[in-house]
């Protein structure tokens, strides 16, 4: 057994390398076992190729040691065909005689059916080996499948007296940095993992971001303005091209290069835009908009976790903070800022 919980944190430490590559797979990574000696590694590494038992396989330079080893996987191996043939038939098909798995797919496409299919073939296997972890690492992937609603992540920063912006003046615009550089950067690598961004449209008026990752290095996640009446120009940096944009608007429905207008009736906007990225297998979304845009959420319980970075900067007046209604679960220290992380169980 504790060999077993060994093995599976290095697949969860190589399913972790997927992360913003994948979706809207699960991250899944695989370890192969022979005589207590790791043989063959791998990993989903993007999505569309090779699952991460394949290059498991794949990786084990003497293919006869297979028949007698043990395959470790994170979730449980795949028995359909989708854009790759069934994991489940290839571990069969090479004659590995045990599995041990993490947890149960619970798509409805596996959900339980490669465990079957396994064992049907007379196949050893062990289940639910450190299951809450693995769940946790896929917690964007099961809350999706459940739900068929994004994972909602809010992301603010706020001063150490609860300050989201400063007052501004008529036209002023510009950038009020809240955070140092290094947490700025670690933004970016949050926005890597997650498959869309959203702001709404006094963020794009006074700050005029791109919202893309570059400072990181990672894929751009699909941009989303809330822009009720189209009072936006295209000049800003979010219109640009590095990454599909939608604006969400009471106006308009129109696709034109890489500018989506999705239309919708300003009291279920929210509600109308999480259906059309349910229907874009968009499983994540981090929401990066000012006070008013993640109070909205906040007030209609439309969201999951919430990252909100407390800086040493003290404004003594401004725009309030949000303020969330639950016990923290996590608190990370970064340089001079403090990253506060709530749950919304």
């Amino acid at each position: 057994m504790e060999n077993d919980e060994k093995y599976m944190n290095r697949c969860l430490e190589l399913a972790s390398k997927g992360s913003g590559k994948v979706s809207p797979n699960p991250l899944v990574g695989c370890v192969i076992v022979h005589q207590n000696k790791i043989i063959g590694e791998g990993f989903h590494q993007k999505y569309g190729d090779n699952h991460a038992e394949v290059n498991a396989i794949n990786s084990v330079k003497n293919q006869e040691l297979l028949a007698a080893s043990t395959i470790y996987v994170n979730l449980e191996p795949c028995s359909h065909f989708g854009k790759t043939p069934p994991c489940c038939e290839l571990i069969v098909r090479k004659k590995i005689p045990k599995i041990v798995i993490g947890c149960v797919d619970v798509s409805s496409k596996v959900n339980g059916s490669g465990i079957a299919f396994l064992k049907s073939h007379n196949l050893e296997v062990t289940q639910n080996v450190l299951n809450e972890k693995c769940k946790k690492l896929n917690i964007r992937f099961f809350h999706f499948q459940k739900t068929q609603i994004p994972y909602i992540i809010l992301k603010w920063a706020q001063t150490k007296d609860g300050f989201i912006d400063k007052i501004r003046e008529q036209n002023q615009k510009g950038i009020n940095w809240i955070t140092e550089k290094e947490t700025q950067i670690t933004v970016h690598k949050w926005r890597s993992e997650e498959d869309a961004i959203l702001v709404g449209r006094k963020t794009i008026e006074n700050d005029d971001p791109e919202l893309s990752v570059r400072e990181y290095t990672g894929l751009n996640p699909l941009r989303i303005v809330i822009d009720s009446n189209l009072k936006l120009k295209l000049k800003y940096k979010v219109f640009n091209n590095v990454a599909p944009t939608v604006i969400v608007n009471n106006l308009l429905e129109k696709k034109t290069k890489n500018l989506t207008y999705l239309k919708t009736k300003k009291e279920d906007a929210i509600i109308t835009l999480l259906t059309y990225l349910a229907q874009k297998n968009i499983m994540s979304i981090i929401i990066e908009g000012g006070a008013e845009t993640i109070n909205r959420f906040i007030e209609l319980n439309f969201w999951n976790e919430a990252r909100v970075i407390l800086s040493n900067q003290v404004y003594q007046s401004g725009l309030k903070a949000p303020t969330i209604n639950k016990r923290y679960s996590k608190l990370q220290t970064l340089n001079k800022d403090t990253i506060i992380t709530y749950f919304n169980d």
